[in-house]
């Protein structure tokens, strides 16, 4: 879905667009200086690399656990420019605002107890992937991001620019997302759809490349407190998904390599 009137600050939102877009806009040595260390997940570079043979996705990228506060870190928060990191720190926090509410709006319409929803997302932990999506004249012979869902419970997406690219899947076809202006474009993600026993669902999602123009998106995923264990909420009925450590549901996630909606259904009773 896409949200309007969500709350977040329009200045606020205008200084994250152009402080992104001028760090992508540097020199690689000057970006290389928060590069994602051999093994390491937070800084400049690509994710997901487990072979030599692999097909790349057609992407740079700049990740960065931003919640809690005490697990952020600041070495591989640019310092270019100067101010990048206020402007991050409080653009985060916002969402993480918007997410709560979001997470409480859902255990209403559920008719589940807020509490019982939001356990799951304790400290709402936040990380960004902020993406830089370069033009490609072959643009039909590469993507941008292989079709996955999110192992998440909520991610909050805003377009940089007015460059589109996100598609989801339905009914085995791929549909198109035109963002509306200052929308937040909101994924449901894996850890929502089996808490909720299905009711809302992980949506299945790739980004395609624009042949002339660069694109550039931020994504905000709101993850799950790990040391829980992640089913479906009781008043929701029978379950429908297996009940699984989070930490168990993080590394079966990540070792499923983001192939579309595979490891999520692996996890169906």
């Amino acid at each position: 879905m896409q949200l309007v009137n969500h709350g977040v600050d329009g200045g606020l939102s205008r200084q994250i667009k152009a402080d992104v877009s001028e760090f992508f806009s540097l020199p690689l040595e000057e970006k290389s200086a928060v590069a994602i260390p051999p093994n390491g997940m937070q800084g400049f570079g690509h994710h997901f690399v487990f072979s030599k043979e692999q097909k790349l996705d057609w992407v740079d990228l700049l990740f960065l656990a931003t919640r809690p506060v005490e697990e952020r870190s600041l070495d591989f928060w640019p310092k270019k420019p100067p101010t990048f990191r206020d402007t991050l720190d409080k653009y985060t926090a916002e969402l993480a605002n918007v997410a709560e509410q979001l997470f409480r709006f859902m255990a209403e319409d559920l008719g589940v107890d807020h509490d019982a929803l939001l356990g799951t997302f304790k400290g709402l932990p936040q990380c960004v992937r902020i993406n830089y999506y370069p033009p490609c004249r072959q643009a039909d012979k590469v993507l941008g991001l292989s079709p996955h869902t999110d192992g998440v419970g909520m991610t909050l997406l805003l377009h940089v620019n007015d460059v589109q690219g996100l598609q989801i899947r339905k009914g085995g076809e791929w549909f198109s997302v035109q963002a509306l202006p200052g929308a937040l474009v909101v994924n449901i993600g894996d850890v929502l759809e089996i808490l909720t026993n299905g009711k809302y669902k992980s949506i299945e999602h790739r980004a395609v490349i624009n042949p002339e123009k660069e694109r550039i998106t931020i994504a905000a995923f709101h993850s799950l407190h790990l040391p829980c264990t992640i089913g479906p909420l009781q008043e929701l009925g029978n379950p429908h998904y297996k009940a699984i450590d989070g930490f168990e549901f993080t590394k079966g996630y990540f070792a499923a390599k983001l192939e579309g909606r595979r490891y999520l259904e692996s996890l169906k009773l």
